[in-house]
């Protein structure tokens, strides 16, 4: 895998562009100079757990023929405040479902992401406690 990394102004906004060839623009924050012209390199991290863990629970639930009406994950990561460098030590994902779906297959395929097959997870887990919980939306009849 390989990652192009370009500066574009003379601050901290960057593009970067990996084998996809699809552009993602990240920022420094406000008060060091950044514009919020991208997200935030360690938003990014989220991102991509949640991103990781989200294609593996399709994949999943799709071979169980599980049909998912509505996809999200609400992703947050605890950093301590006054240290350098600050990886997260404790991040929730809280994964929001919306179909007729069957919860304990639900949470299996979680598990399995979490456990078995998300990278994401497995890169982060040696420096992060990561936890989850589910919410199932029934559709409306």
């Amino acid at each position: 895998m390989k990652v192009e990394l370009n500066r574009v102004d003379d601050a901290f906004h960057f593009e970067a562009v990996g084998v996809s060839n699809v552009p993602i623009h990240i920022d420094g924050a406000v008060d060091i100079g950044g514009h919020n012209a991208g997200a935030r390199p360690m938003e990014m991290l989220l991102m991509g757990l949640a991103g990781c863990s989200a294609i593996d629970v399709i994949l999943i639930l799709k071979k169980q023929r599980q049909v998912i009406e509505e996809f999200r994950i609400s992703v947050e990561g605890q950093r301590p405040a006054d240290a350098t460098p600050a990886p997260f030590h404790a991040i929730h994902l809280h994964y929001i479902l919306k179909g007729n779906l069957d919860e304990d297959k639900a949470r299996r395929a979680i598990d399995l992401s979490m456990d078995k097959y998300c990278s994401a997870t497995a890169q982060l887990r040696p420096t992060a406690s990561i936890t989850y919980s589910l919410t199932i939306e029934k559709p409306v009849a």
